[in-house]
């Protein structure tokens, strides 16, 4: 194992990462770099969801407070200030007890201190740009990026806003074959925030007739649960890999977790991005991110529920394809980041 010098006594310790990402897709783009992170000492700082509570059953793991820019936007300033002043003290408090060596953080807003704090306390850090922006750069990233040693990007259109960046794409076709599947369709959210359009347009079409398979609807922590159909406000990921290894097709907000998941599984995947203009995100990258993936014929993007509706037909008269996320020359970069950390 990589070591460290251990001040002042000169004793050695094993190199230690902190990996600190929001919830949702944040986190599985560090799940992708396990093969390189999991050899270390490493603990993860994120956001208390379903997917961050799987984690602590397996790694060290402290939550830390959601806020985000976007809570200012939408009227409640208040709340977003009075979660960023816990959050920041609640980092400290761990990132002095934890010491980290390397910091690798894929955003967003809720970690932004865990770069901050990390830069001062003496920690080497690895911004990693949000997976969901090929067109545009994040808050997150233009506002931690001045912290960072090392910047990745994973689309050459951001080299203006990250001059510096290295750019890695992962997203690759498979050649697997899809894998057979049932009579299934899953609807998620995601991890985070309720998404009412999203469950309201699939019950709308499923009363219509349009869905004829067992459907299952993941609906977020408050969000509607229409009579008539199994739902369920959070799942364990353990249990919505199990779904998305028989579902046929699969209905999505446009998170970047929930895209490549299903993708990954061969399903059909239909997207219906959250949209800023109706108050369900705080910007339209989730647009942005579905609109490159249906650029590359891998979802079918739906607005609205007479899209959905169009999208089901149309899904279901073309061939699954397999994709995935391919982080190995990302991985080699961040390999040669350690060894330069336990030189320093």
């Amino acid at each position: 194992m990589t070591t460290t010098p251990d001040q002042p006594s000169g004793r050695r310790r094993p190199l230690k990462i902190c990996l600190a990402a929001s919830g949702g897709g944040h986190v599985r783009q560090l799940l992708d770099l396990q093969a390189v992170w999991s050899r270390f000492d490493h603990f993860f700082v994120t956001e208390d969801t379903a997917l961050g509570r799987t984690l602590a059953d397996n790694h060290r793991t402290y939550f830390v407070p959601h806020y985000a820019w976007g809570q200012a936007k939408f009227g409640t300033p208040f709340l977003m200030l009075s979660r960023a002043f816990v959050s920041f003290f609640r980092t400290a408090g761990l990132l002095l007890r934890e010491r980290p060596d390397l910091v690798i953080s894929t955003g967003a807003g809720a970690v932004f201190f865990v770069v901050l704090l990390g830069r001062l306390f003496g920690a080497k850090i690895l911004v990693i740009e949000s997976f969901a922006r090929f067109e545009k750069p994040s808050l997150f990233g233009r506002i931690a990026a001045p912290f960072a040693h090392d910047m990745v990007i994973q689309s050459a259109k951001l080299a203006h806003a990250y001059p510096k960046a290295r750019v890695f794409d992962p997203l690759r076709m498979s050649d697997t074959p899809p894998p057979p599947k049932q009579d299934l369709f899953f609807a998620t959210v995601g991890a985070t925030l309720p998404f009412d359009r999203l469950v309201d347009s699939v019950a709308e079409a499923h009363a219509a007739g349009e869905i004829t398979e067992k459907v299952i609807v993941q609906t977020g922590e408050g969000g509607r649960r229409p009579d008539g159909l199994e739902t369920h406000e959070t799942l364990p990921f353990d249990r919505v890999q199990e779904i998305l290894r028989d579902a046929s097709i699969v209905v999505c907000h446009g998170g970047t977790g929930s895209l490549i998941t299903a993708l990954r599984q061969g399903c059909h995947v239909i997207a219906l991005p959250r949209l800023f203009s109706l108050g369900e995100h705080y910007d339209d990258h989730q647009l942005e991110i579905t609109q490159a993936f249906e650029a590359r014929g891998l979802v079918r993007v739906a607005r609205s529920v007479d899209e959905l509706r169009a999208a089901l037909r149309d899904v279901r008269g073309r061939p699954r394809v397999v994709a995935t996320t391919d982080p190995r020359e990302l991985m080699a970069f961040i390999e040669d980041r350690l060894a330069a950390v336990a030189r320093a």
